[in-house]
């Protein structure tokens, strides 16, 4: 079965990223710039400056980074680049992404600690507490906001309050939730934050940004572990010629410059947050009506992507269950949760009610064409 908006759509991504793009963002990049153009110099000048009013803060007091790769690029930028040779990273994990920051500092050398929740659990900050002043080593505190493991959101403006008291530089990994979860840079005491192009702001893949705040970077003159992760030097050439040091990805920022303004004319992040949660209520109400269960508590869970549990039915296997639903246009995304067979579906991207509705719709029939009988577990 074809989706009516496939032939501009593609097939409708459930996912959190890459994400479904507005045929518009696409559109953005049926042009070439070369990178000392004086246009796409201004318009990195305002990708920059719309990221620092994003984060709720002001010019000059925190700086916007984009750098060319993955959201990991970034995030690695930050620990490769911030943290001091003699400094120590306590990492927060309650997910994979958790435990991918553990794996960048053990490959790159970093000094690093942790403290590990379960996957369905929202990190116990006074164990936090207890390991920052047990441990004057640490230098700085890392936690994802959205761990997209689950969707389970972590508590960044109190573990920021935390880093503060004990004068800890402080990282959120914001990849998932930066522009459709308010977040104050400032008042949660964050240093770095790091997201990507490809989520909530509803770009294409291409870059990840850091937004730092500049009195934090600028005293990591001589700790980069990477020449082309340097983030210190990255914001040096940006402000000195508006460029990037190697080859940026023009198309990329581009379709990110347009899809900014889309997220302004949308009410900004309030607006986002709004038509997300509608998109994540109409597939809580859908699944459930059909007997699937959450792999979160309610209370736990985010407005960007949701674990599901497999049905207890000897016909369901998730790859034949994808495989079909891919077929019909509609693409859900594996499980990642290390104690129970899930799987996940995003809320995010340029999809609304309808288009939920719709996959609701394409999951019932899935089920009954693999003989599974709705609602499950009657």
């Amino acid at each position: 079965m074809n989706h009516p908006l496939a032939g501009w759509k593609d097939k409708i991504l459930f996912t959190p990223g890459p994400l479904t793009t507005s045929r518009t963002v696409k559109q953005a990049m049926l042009r070439d710039l070369g990178s000392r153009d004086f246009e796409f110099i201004a318009t990195v000048r305002a990708i920059r400056e719309r990221l620092v009013a994003l984060a709720g803060a002001k010019p000059g007091e925190y700086e916007a980074i984009p750098l060319q790769g993955s959201g990991t690029y970034a995030v690695e930028a930050v620990l490769t680049s911030t943290v001091p040779h003699d400094g120590k990273v306590l990492v927060v994990i309650n997910g994979a992404y958790g435990q991918r920051m553990v794996r960048i500092c053990a490959v790159a050398g970093v000094a690093c600690c942790s403290i590990e929740f379960s996957e369905d659990t929202v990190p116990d900050l006074h164990r936090v507490e207890q390991t920052l002043s047990g441990d004057p080593a640490i230098t700085h505190l890392a936690i994802v906001h959205c761990e997209t493991t689950t969707g389970i959101m972590n508590p960044i403006r109190q573990a920021g309050e935390l880093a503060h008291r004990y004068g800890k530089r402080y990282f959120v990994d914001a990849m998932s939730s930066f522009g459709a979860v308010p977040i104050d840079a400032p008042a949660c005491e964050i240093d770095y934050l790091v997201s990507s192009a490809n989520k909530c702001i509803e770009g294409v893949p291409g870059f990840g940004f850091v937004i730092a705040r500049r009195k934090s970077l600028l005293e990591t003159e001589g700790c980069a572990r990477s020449l082309s992760l340097d983030l210190l030097n990255q914001w040096r050439g940006l402000e000195a010629n508006g460029q990037f040091r190697f080859t940026p990805p023009t198309h990329a920022l581009l379709a990110f410059h347009q899809a900014l303004a889309e997220l302004e004319a949308e009410g900004g992040v309030t607006g986002r947050a709004a038509r997300y949660a509608a998109n994540h209520r109409a597939l809580i109400e859908g699944m459930r009506a059909m007997g699937f269960e959450e792999y979160l508590a309610p209370e736990l869970q985010g407005p960007i992507i949701t674990s599901f549990r497999y049905p207890k039915h000897p016909n369901f296997t998730f790859e034949e269950f994808y495989r079909r639903l891919n077929e019909r246009d509609y693409v859900i995304y594996p499980g990642k949760v290390s104690n129970a067979d899930c799987f996940r579906i995003g809320h995010i991207g340029r999809i609304f009610e309808a288009d939920i509705r719709a996959l609701l719709a394409a999951i019932r029939e899935t089920m009954a064409d693999m003989g599974i009988e709705l609602p499950l577990g009657k």
